[in-house]
């Protein structure tokens, strides 16, 4: 089995110990004005949003490469126009910035822009194994997923697992930010129940204002009830300030055991880069 990242071949020594981050390519100035406080190596997702160039996501991943970390471009299928498209991105950045992972989704569009109608097409098509990648990242889904079944959720993400495994690369399960922590560590027991052993990150909400988390869940799906908001520490009656992920993640720290296999978080940085590593490390520092 390929090695993933060297995070994974360590016990943590807290629950944010070997964390990851995700970026866009306008994130570039923020990255390096806080590259310093960034542990060194760490993996660090570059997002495919529409109306970007590639251009522009090949710069923020060889600036990813180049201040010391582990780049993690996103490649999303819908919106992907041809082969020659993806093959050139693929090829670009493996050249430039050294990558061996990638992270693979369908994309939000509901009709594809070109030949890959899902994640799953992309796999198949045997372009990352040519290029040398190493690791696949693939959505998983704690909460459910609007378009599909809980057990449609579970067959697609033990299929993409075979596929990944058997095309000589590592999956690597990456989730949607959350706010419930319970419903995670009951995805994971009955993920490791169903023998998938892939390593799991969850992704967790970066310190931001109520109304900017309150949108990005609309927009992803995440599930944002008053009860589960409220075990998170929002009240619906209260929208004005700013909130953390503290008590999602304390309850992780005293929830996760070995039952729950390999387990990091991903942290999405809502209110910014600044602000989300900032808190990464004032709570290694406290733990």
């Amino acid at each position: 089995m390929p090695v993933i990242h060297p995070n994974w071949e360590r016990p943590p020594v807290n629950m944010v110990d070997g964390y990851s981050l995700e970026m866009t390519a306008k994130d570039v100035e923020s990255l390096k004005s806080t590259a310093t406080a960034i542990a060194p190596e760490t993996p660090i997702a570059v997002t495919f949003l529409p109306g970007e160039e590639p251009a522009a996501r090949i710069e923020a991943t060889r600036l990813v490469r180049g201040l010391g970390f582990e780049p993690m471009p996103h490649f999303s299928a819908r919106r992907i126009r041809s082969t020659d498209e993806f093959e050139t991105y693929l090829a670009a950045a493996v050249a430039e910035a050294g990558v061996k992972r990638c992270f693979v989704v369908a994309g939000d569009p509901s009709e594809p822009e070109g030949p890959y109608f899902d994640s799953s097409a992309l796999i198949a098509s045997g372009a990352f194994e040519r290029a040398g990648i190493s690791a696949i990242g693939i959505g998983g889904h704690p909460e459910g997923h609007p378009n599909m079944s809980k057990d449609q959720c579970w067959a697609v993400l033990e299929e993409k697992c075979t596929q990944i495994d058997q095309r000589g690369m590592a999956p690597l399960i990456v989730t949607q930010f959350v706010f419930d922590a319970d419903a995670v560590l009951d995805w994971l027991a009955e993920l490791r129940a169903r023998g998938i052993e892939a390593p799991v990150r969850i992704g967790v909400p970066g310190p931001a204002g109520i109304k900017t988390l309150m949108r990005f869940a609309a927009r992803c799906g995440v599930g944002a009830s008053a009860s589960v908001l409220a075990k998170y520490g929002i009240s619906i009656g209260k929208l004005l300030g700013s909130a953390g992920p503290d008590r999602l993640v304390e309850r992780f720290e005293r929830g996760f055991g070995p039952e729950h296999g390999r387990v990091r978080l991903h942290f999405y940085p809502f209110g910014g880069l600044e602000k989300t590593v900032a808190w990464i490390n004032n709570y290694a520092r406290a733990h």
